[in-house]
C-alpha cells in the first residue's frame, strides 16, 4: 500500500516539476537563443523610432531647433554635461554627476522613511478596524491634497534645503505604500488565517507567515508605485527647496531658455527612475519568487 501511495504521489508530482524543469531551462536559454536580437528589437523598435521622427521633424523645420532642440543637439549637450569636454553645456558642463548624485540621494531618503512608514500604516488599518477608524479616514484626506500645497509649510517648517525636499518626496510615497499594503492584508483568504490558527500559529506566527507573505505582492505594487512618484516629486522638490539636483538643473535652465539641457534633465530623470524601477521589481521577483508559477505572466 506504501508503495502504490508513493508510485501516485510520485506520478502527480512528476508532470509539475517536469513543467517547472522545462520553464526554468526555456528562460535560461532566451539568452543564448536565436530570438534574442528578436527580442531586442522589440524594446528597442518603439523608442527608436520616436527619436527617428523627432529628428526627421527638427531636420526639416517643422519645430524650430531653439524650441525643440533635435535628439543630436540634445545628445552633444548631454555628453558635455557629463564630461565637460566639449562646452556644448556652457556654465552648466561638467556638473551632471554632482546634480544626479543629489538628486538620488533625495529620492531615496525621502522614498525610504515614507515607504517603511507607509507599509507600518497599512499593516495598522489592514489588521485592525479600530486602527482603520483611527487613521484611515485621516490618511484618505491628507492623500487627495497635492504634494505641491506642501511646499509652504514645509519652507516654514524646515528651511532651505535637504530637509523639506526629502519631506515632500516622502510624503508622496507614503501614501501608495500605505494603501497598497491594506490592500494587500485584507485580501487574503480568511480560510489560510482560520487554518494557520487551527494548526496552533499564535499572533506572531500569523504576522510573519501567513499575513505578510500573503499581503507581499500587493506591498511590493506599492512600494513600485512609491519610487515612481518619488522621481515625479524630486523635480518639484528641488525647484523650490534646495540648489542643487537634476530638478534644479532643469528650472535653471529653462530659465536661461537652453532648452536643450532642459530636455537632458528630463531624460536624465527619467532614465534614472527607469534603473531605480528595476531596482524594485528585481528585489519583487526575489521575493515573490514563490509565486512566480501561479500568476499570468502575458502572452508572447
Amino acid at each position: 500500500m506504501a508503495a502504490d501511495q508513493g508510485v501516485q504521489a510520485s506520478s502527480k508530482a512528476g508532470p509539475a516539476l517536469a513543467d517547472e524543469r522545462a520553464e526554468q531551462s526555456s528562460a535560461g536559454a532566451v539568452l543564448t537563443s536565436p530570438r534574442l536580437p528578436l527580442l531586442l528589437a522589440q524594446y528597442a523598435v518603439f523608442p527608436v523610432a520616436l527619436i527617428a521622427g523627432w529628428q526627421a521633424c527638427a531636420q526639416i523645420g517643422l519645430v524650430r531647433r531653439s524650441v525643440l532642440p533635435a535628439p543630436t543637439d540634445v545628445a552633444l549637450v548631454w555628453f558635455d554635461l557629463i564630461t565637460g569636454a566639449t562646452d556644448a553645456a556652457a556654465r552648466y558642463s561638467g556638473t551632471w554627476l554632482d546634480h544626479a548624485a543629489a538628486s538620488i540621494w533625495r529620492v531615496f531618503a525621502g522614498f525610504g522613511w515614507g515607504v517603511a512608514l507607509g507599509i507600518f500604516a497599512g499593516l495598522l488599518i489592514g489588521l485592525s478596524r479600530i486602527m482603520e477608524r483611527v487613521l484611515d479616514p485621516t490618511i484618505q484626506v491628507l492623500r487627495n491634497i497635492p504634494v505641491t500645497a506642501w511646499v509652504p509649510l514645509s519652507l516654514v517648517f524646515f528651511g532651505i534645503g535637504n530637509a523639506p525636499a526629502v519631506f515632500l518626496i516622502g510624503l508622496g510615497a507614503f501614501f501608495p505604500a500605505a494603501v497598497n499594503t491594506t490592500h494587500g492584508v485584507r485580501q487574503i483568504n480568511v480560510t489560510l488565517t482560520k487554518a494557520a490558527r487551527m494548526m496552533g500559529a499564535d499572533e506572531r506566527e500569523l504576522l510573519f507567515r501567513v499575513i505578510l507573505p500573503g499581503a507581499l505582492p500587493s506591498v511590493m505594487t506599492g512600494v513600485r508605485l512609491s519610487m515612481g512618484i518619488a522621481w515625479v516629486l524630486v523635480v518639484v522638490a528641488e525647484i523650490l527647496a534646495v540648489r542643487s539636483g537634476l530638478g534644479y538643473l532643469l528650472n535653471d535652465a529653462y530659465l536661461f531658455y537652453r532648452n536643450d539641457v532642459v530636455i537632458a534633465a528630463m531624460l536624465s530623470i527619467g532614465i534614472l527612475g527607469f534603473i531605480s524601477d528595476r531596482i524594485v521589481v528585481l528585489v519583487r521577483d526575489y521575493l515573490l519568487e514563490w509565486n512566480r508559477l501561479e500568476t499570468f505572466s502575458g502572452q508572447n
